[in-house]
């Protein structure tokens, strides 16, 4: 979850971190082993979507020419992402919709994933000192420690709104799943 590094250096660190669970995943078809991936992925995914909506998108717009249209964009595709893990987490791991679903999700995180390494974070790079890099990694890792773990697509994805429902529907998320076990594979 927490990576250590600069915003571009932790974010980067969790693309690895779900392209290695997509790997794993290719390699399952059905099961309760998938759905434990599933839910990790899904974890993995609104945590680091909930922190990029608080920081680096705002970071983007300040910083950032032309950052409005960029951030708008990515919180776009976040919002598509949200809208498969919900359909995800509803899913049957024994359904064949699911692999499809899996197929859709990855698909969306790569071009997702892609754009933002090859475009917005040299732009960030290139923008902001490193002090200020380092800072928003810092602001990035306390907000995935405090995010929600499920999807949560009608929920606010820009401040003031989402910095102040985050923690609370974060903390009520991390309380379902430590009841039911969810994450812990």
């Amino acid at each position: 979850m927490g990576h250590g590094g600069n915003v571009i250096e932790e974010l980067m660190a969790d693309h690895r971190e779900v392209e290695e669970m997509f790997g794993r995943m290719e390699a399952m078809t059905r099961g309760q082993e998938l759905r434990d991936l599933v839910d990790e992925v899904t974890i993995e995914l609104v945590r680091h979507s909930v922190a990029e909506e608080e920081y680096l998108y705002p970071a983007v717009r300040k910083h950032v020419e032309g950052g409005d249209r960029l951030a708008d964009k990515e919180i776009a595709d976040h919002g598509r992402v949200e809208k498969l893990l919900k359909q995800l987490e509803k899913a049957d791991a024994n359904d064949p919709q699911m692999m499809l679903l899996l197929q859709q999700l990855m698909d969306e995180v790569t071009t997702h994933v892609q754009d933002e390494e090859n475009n917005l974070f040299p732009m960030l790079r290139q923008a902001c000192s490193a002090e200020t890099l380092d800072e928003l990694g810092d602001k990035i890792r306390r907000a995935k420690a405090m995010a929600p773990t499920r999807p949560h697509p009608s929920a606010p994805d820009t401040p003031p709104a989402n910095k102040l429902l985050a923690p609370g529907t974060g903390l009520v998320d991390r309380a379902r799943d430590f009841v039911t076990g969810r994450g812990r594979s």
